[in-house]
């Protein structure tokens, strides 16, 4: 990368075109109001149980589920993305997202919540491969890793949104109108359509097939043929490890305020806020780690960092330890090491199953994360031991397992993304 920055003096922001600048924000706008809808009902969990009279393990049943479906969403969404475009699924996706949370929002039973927040998930797995693989594409190859890491950082810029929204907002309008909220995503939809073009590589890409007679007409299974297996199950070992390692530290922290210290909507937020703006703000400086010294090392040197934070904000009961340590977190159990996703996984598959072989890898996490919620919730609440062990057990192995997992991964820093036909 630093012979490439000597090679070209323009600054790396003024390299990219108005139209490549166009796309990374649709992306961008897709994967942060993804992170709101997703993330609000993370707050709402307690108040949820309380209303409908279930216990918190079915809540959190809603929470697994909801992380199911995005595999189904995003194999969907890939095959499309790869088959005709990354434009539409990811329109389709938004809109999907948004009108399942805003329905959730008037639910009368617990089991009407479930059904769209499950439905919800489909949209939210749909989004990602399209939209990264729109943004990677689309984006110079220069300062790739960069506007990867602030892509997917995002999610933090969402998540502060869904804190903020519930520290300031959930005492006037509840929990269904936090829900309600959620509809707004979909107004990007007009934004896409105007100003968002497909990306060159891949319009080439389809242009080969078809001329060639080498369509690829399964992306999915095609992931799985000899040239690419070990790539594929290793990019999944490491996404099962990191979707572990993110619920464990995050998923269930709202729930074990709430209910293992007693603390309010707004002492509940405030750790939250500061760690998802910290997950946002460290996400430029890994991104340009990641250009600067490889992918893998940035996601390794995280993953180790992240085991000795854990217990310094879940083996006290110090609000000002918790609020400080927690915020520490967001820049190493989520800044660092997941932000490096988007470019990392569509620099390591072709272009003619880029988007469905990103989307499987990374959601078929998701099954993984989605079984964090209620094993944390059956340990700490049915074996009485509260959330701190069982989340802090999760954290340490789960980081452990990922870093294992990244010293047999390649290295794709410098990798340039082309048209070329490699597995029809």
């Amino acid at each position: 990368m630093t012979s490439i920055a000597t090679a070209n003096p323009i600054p790396w922001w003024k390299e990219p075109t108005k139209e490549q600048w166009l796309a990374w924000v649709a992306a961008w706008l897709g994967w942060t109001l993804d992170a709101f809808d997703f993330t609000i009902f993370l707050m709402i969990m307690v108040p949820i149980s309380q209303e409908f009279k279930v216990p918190l393990t079915a809540v959190t049943a809603v929470f697994t589920l909801t992380l199911w479906m995005r595999l189904v969403g995003a194999t969907a969404s890939g095959w499309l993305a790869d088959r005709i475009g990354r434009k539409k699924p990811m329109m389709i996706a938004i809109a999907w997202y948004s009108i399942c949370n805003f329905i959730a929002g008037f639910s009368p039973t617990f089991w009407f919540l479930f059904l769209f927040r499950a439905l919800l998930g489909i949209g939210m797995g749909a989004e990602w491969p399209a939209g990264a693989a729109l943004a990677m594409e689309t984006w110079p190859q220069r300062s790739r890793g960069f506007m990867g890491a602030v892509l997917q950082g995002s999610w933090g810029l969402g998540a502060l949104l869904s804190s903020a929204a519930y520290g300031a907002l959930y005492t006037s309008i509840g929990w269904r109108g936090l829900l309600w909220m959620g509809v707004l995503p979909a107004l990007a939809i007009v934004y896409i359509r105007i100003f968002v073009k497909e990306p060159p590589v891949w319009l080439e890409n389809r242009r080969l097939q078809r001329t060639q007679r080498r369509e690829v007409r399964a992306p999915l299974i095609s992931i799985f043929k000899r040239q690419v297996l070990g790539n594929t199950l290793t990019a999944c070992w490491m996404m099962a490890s990191a979707f572990v390692v993110g619920y464990s530290v995050g998923g269930m922290f709202p729930s074990y305020l709430q209910k293992d210290l007693g603390f309010s909507p707004q002492l509940v937020a405030l750790p939250v806020m500061l760690s998802s703006l910290m997950f946002f703000l460290s996400a430029a400086l890994w991104g340009w780690y990641a250009d600067r010294f490889g992918r893998r090392r940035a996601i390794i040197i995280t993953a180790l960092l992240t085991i000795p934070v854990a217990p310094l904000y879940l083996l006290t009961t110090n609000y000002a330890m918790i609020v400080v340590f927690f915020t520490l977190q967001g820049a190493f159990g989520g800044g660092g090491m997941h932000v490096q996703y988007p470019h990392y996984l569509s620099e390591r598959f072709p272009t003619e199953v880029r988007a469905t072989a990103a989307g499987f890898c990374y959601h078929q996490g998701a099954i993984f994360g989605g079984l964090v919620g209620p094993l944390l919730a059956y340990f700490a609440i049915d074996w009485h031991l509260g959330f701190a062990i069982p989340m802090l057990v999760g954290t340490t192995v789960s980081a452990a397992f990922l870093i294992v997992a990244m010293l047999v991964s390649p290295e794709t820093r410098g990798t340039e993304l082309v048209p070329d036909i490699v597995l029809a």
